[in-house]
């Protein structure tokens, strides 16, 4: 559901609060409708909500009126969930949402470097940093959650506030709560920047007693013996006034876990971060609805996986990102892309023959998973693949310096072995559920170095707690 103006998000709470967008909400107890007092009608949505004016608030007043007065001014709550892309334990700490969350574009094909002359241009570095204003795009009028890589993403939710006198809106406030986590590069520490945007008000209220009190929690670790260092501060409660006036409002918080304390076999920890603001009036007024708000939690995991970097490992963002092949001419991976495009599009067409060959890694629901540690599984899966290119091709395959190329990749699990007696033996794993053809050894080549570097630079791990998705263009 979307909240197009905090107008229809302060309707829509004097029937049933709750209703809302991205965020878990704690519920304040029904609240009278009488006309003694004064009141604050509190509502927490989407981002992009904006400010109704007090002529909006007073001309629909009449109608929500009525309504509340037939409906006693009940409250719900809906849970805000996690972004969909969230993988190992994390994903199953709440309900997953069903909506992607916003990717940025730079991670496509056709946002990477194209200096051939060294083999990082095939895949460049991930961002490691996000101003807040990058965020406030990423998230835009509708969105939960921004990824811009495994290594900055973030979330934010929008406050708003129905002053009401003598049963009647006199003024209205918001603001916009913003939670960016980054992770420089080969850092054990998640850097988390909260920022409030967005901050307005019109006609009469009373944010100056109106205050707002951050949080932060980590609810869950796995496993739970590891332990974290953290850093920074947060704040005490601050009105909506002070914080207003301030040039550029929020603080900032950390979370490190040293290395040693994970789970084999790559020393690996997984966390739930869990911020969280609860507001509160004072000065006669009385608050009901939405008393506090939960954005999306951060996903942080920590790892020491030698084969991704041998040092004392790092930290890195629990989410599906996409592996990037591009077809456009002068890309020197264009062949394998174009092998990767047509196993999605037209699977029909691909070898070997399967009419509901439906190979996954397209969607964050359905991503590949890292083969690194069984290496006679690699060689299983790439056994299988050669099979296939002399069944279709003949013995000569690689006549004219061509290789037999597969997808999904020999280094995943989905791999063209995956259905075989010895890795599937309860028989559950599609079948001849994956491509293979020969492609020339250079755009080969190509597609095997761009993968190598994007499993170094997200630090993409072995096993069912990762994964990853492929994009072609």
């Amino acid at each position: 559901m979307r909240l197009r103006s905090a107008a229809q998000a302060a309707s829509t709470a004097l029937v049933s609060l709750g209703l809302l967008v991205g965020v878990s909400l704690e519920p304040a107890s029904a609240a009278s409708t009488s006309e003694e007092g004064s009141q604050v009608v509190s509502t927490v949505g989407a981002l992009g909500a904006s400010l109704p004016s007090l002529r909006e608030l007073q001309q629909d007043w009449t109608h929500r009126r009525t309504i509340a007065d037939a409906n006693s001014l009940k409250a719900s709550s809906t849970a805000g969930g996690t972004p969909l892309e969230t993988v190992g334990p994390a994903a199953a700490w709440a309900s997953q949402s069903d909506e992607p969350a916003a990717v940025a574009p730079g991670g496509s094909g056709a946002q990477r470097a194209r200096t051939l002359a060294a083999d990082d241009s095939l895949y460049p570095e991930p961002a490691h940093t996000m101003t807040a204003q990058e965020c406030r795009d990423g998230l835009g009028s509708d969105k939960k959650f921004f990824i811009k890589s495994r290594f900055a993403v973030c979330s934010g939710a929008s406050f708003t506030q129905e002053w009401i006198k003598d049963n009647k809106p006199v003024g209205a406030s918001t603001f916009g709560f913003l939670v960016i986590g980054t992770i420089a590069k080969g850092s054990r520490t998640m850097n988390v920047q909260y920022r409030y945007v967005q901050m307005q008000t019109t006609g009469t209220t009373g944010v100056s007693t109106f205050m707002i009190t951050p949080s932060v929690t980590i609810p869950q670790i796995w496993p739970a013996t590891a332990k974290t260092s953290q850093g920074g501060s947060v704040p005490v409660a601050q009105s909506f006034a002070a914080l207003k006036a301030q040039t550029d409002p929020g603080f900032q918080h950390n979370l490190t876990v040293a290395s040693g304390q994970g789970d084999a076999p790559d020393d690996t920890v997984f966390a739930v971060y869990q911020p969280k603001v609860k507001l509160r009036v004072d000065g006669g007024w009385k608050m009901n609805g939405a008393l506090s708000g939960e954005p999306f939690f951060l996903a942080p995991r920590w790892d020491k996986a030698q084969y991704v970097s041998p040092d004392n490992g790092a930290a890195a963002m629990s989410y599906t990102v996409a592996m990037p092949f591009s077809t456009k001419t002068g890309a020197p991976e264009r062949l394998a892309a174009q092998h990767i495009k047509d196993a999605y599009d037209k699977p029909g067409t691909t070898k070997p023959d399967n009419t509901s060959k439906d190979i996954p890694g397209r969607t964050a629901d359905r991503p590949l998973t890292r083969l690194y540690a069984d290496t006679s599984r690699r060689n299983a899966n790439r056994r299988a693949a050669v099979a296939t290119c002399k069944k279709y091709w003949g013995d000569n395959y690689a006549d004219g310096g061509n290789e037999c190329d597969e997808f999904p990749f020999s280094t995943t699990y989905e791999g063209a072995a995956q259905a075989s007696a010895k890795y599937d033996p309860q028989g559950k794993a599609p079948k001849n559920n994956y491509s293979a053809r020969p492609i020339p050894k250079t755009d080969n080549g190509a597609g095997g170095t761009l993968m190598s570097l994007f499993y170094k630079y997200n630090r993409i791990i072995d096993g069912p707690n990762d994964g990853f998705l492929v994009e072609v263009n």
